[in-house]
């Protein structure tokens, strides 16, 4: 039997979007409160015969962006045009991914904005930023049961240390990857592939070495490297 990823968005809209499905343990945000109703564009990302989630972002009524290692499985059912990983110019790929959904979602429901193409840059170090998550309270359980309330919290850009670094599979590099820290908030099981906001736009993806533990720091891909790519992309797939 093939597996598939449903594509939940928080106002309750169900959409199953044939996808691989995801087999790594993902992160959660631990450390974290209730999100206001302008975060609603975090969708959760799951297997269809249940199983770990990933977190991922509507950034409009077609397109979810996520990380990459959240569709990695043996077996794929889903059309290659519908999914789509960031791979340089030595063919090599990173942890970033944008998901074509198979029909638009309302109009009405939340998105989250990009940086503009032409000023793109990263937040600097000590600047806040706010990532979400699909919230388990207790960073050492990992239930069966999918989370249903998104979680956010607020945390600091910092520089990456050496171990810093999403799944070895994937490229990373300081132009590509970037982290934040603030004591008590860390990306826990469930988390991978969700949004961090700055000033209102999305500024990265969380990615983490898929371990059983909980990341503090918050390892990120940063939106500005893939920013032009993102663009290409949705425009070669109407």
């Amino acid at each position: 039997m093939h597996n598939g990823l449903i594509v939940r968005l928080k106002a309750t809209v169900t959409l199953k979007q044939r996808c691989a499905a995801s087999g790594a343990i993902e992160k959660r945000i631990v450390g974290s409160k209730s999100c206001k109703k302008d975060r609603q564009y975090h969708v959760q990302i799951q297997s269809a015969q249940g199983g770990k989630s990933c977190g991922g972002s509507l950034i409009n009524t077609r397109w979810v962006i996520t990380a990459s290692h959240c569709s990695k499985s043996l077996e794929q059912d889903i059309a290659p045009a519908q999914q789509f990983t960031y791979r340089d110019d030595e063919e090599k790929a990173h942890d970033i991914m944008l998901i074509k959904l198979t029909e638009d979602v309302s109009a009405k429901l939340p998105t989250i904005k990009l940086p503009p193409l032409a000023d793109c840059k990263r937040p600097e170090a000590g600047q806040q930023v706010e990532v979400g998550g699909w919230g388990a309270k207790k960073a050492d359980v990992l239930s069966d049961k999918t989370p249903q309330t998104l979680k956010c919290a607020s945390t600091d850009m910092t520089a990456c240390t050496e171990n810093d670094k999403p799944g070895s599979s994937y490229v990373s590099s300081e132009d590509t990857t970037m982290c934040a820290f603030r004591s008590g908030v860390e990306a826990c099981f469930g988390d991978a592939g969700s949004a961090v906001e700055y000033n209102n736009l999305l500024h990265g993806i969380v990615v983490s070495d898929p371990v059983d533990k909980c990341a503090n720091p918050i390892v990120m891909a940063d939106i500005c490297h893939y920013r032009a790519w993102i663009d290409e992309t949705m425009k070669k797939n109407p």
